[in-house]
Parts: C-alpha cells; structure tokens; sequence
C-alpha cells in the first residue's frame, strides 16, 4: 500500500487523515501543497478517481478571485488547479489509482 496525503498542516481534517494512517501503523507519504502542488500525472489519477469538481473547494478564497465559477473548460479548471494548490479540498488521500477527498475512514479501512 502506497499511501500519500496531500494537504496543509494547519488543516484540521489532514492531522486527522495522518493519525487514521499512524495509529494503524501504515506508511505514508505526506505532501505540503502549500509547498508542493499535485504533478500533472498526480492531479489525472485523482481527477480520474474521484472527478475534477469533488477537487475543486468551491469555498476557497481565491475561487472568486480566479473566477473558476465561470470557466467550463476542464482544461483550463486543471491548468489553474496545478498553478493554485488552495483551490484543492483537502486531504486528498491516495492509494495508487484509488483516491478520496477529505476524511473517509470508511472508504480507508477497505485500503487495508
């Protein structure tokens, strides 16, 4: 089992996504976005996995900013996620092709 986390320290739900994998004594990769982005290889296994709007945190402050809302072109969504790590829900979790956004212990247990 292959794991990586992608998130931010300060986000509550990656510490708990890292504690699920510690406590039960499974190697993982962690990946600061905010100091590391998703490689374009990374970003089509997850998009392929999960879809390309489960990544996308309509919520984030630079949504607006970059006026996502209005592109419709996946093409160009996956140029500016790539450029804009913020725009990511997190934690992305990974296990080779399968991938989850956020804290989903339930789908994780089945990764055992």
């Amino acid at each position: 089992m292959n794991i990586q986390i992608f998130g931010v320290k300060k986000c509550f739900d990656t510490k708990k996504a890292e504690r699920y994998f510690k406590e039960r004594k499974i190697n993982y990769q962690f990946v600061d976005l905010s100091l590391l982005g998703l490689s374009k290889g990374e970003l089509q296994s997850v998009k392929n996995s999960i879809g390309l709007k489960n990544l996308i945190n309509q919520q984030a402050k630079d949504y607006k900013r970059l006026n996502m809302d209005r592109i419709i072109s996946p093409g160009l969504q996956e140029e500016i996620l790539l450029n804009n790590p913020g725009l990511y829900k997190i934690p992305i979790v990974r296990n080779g092709k399968l991938a989850t956004v956020g804290y989903q212990p339930t789908i994780w247990k089945d990764w055992e």
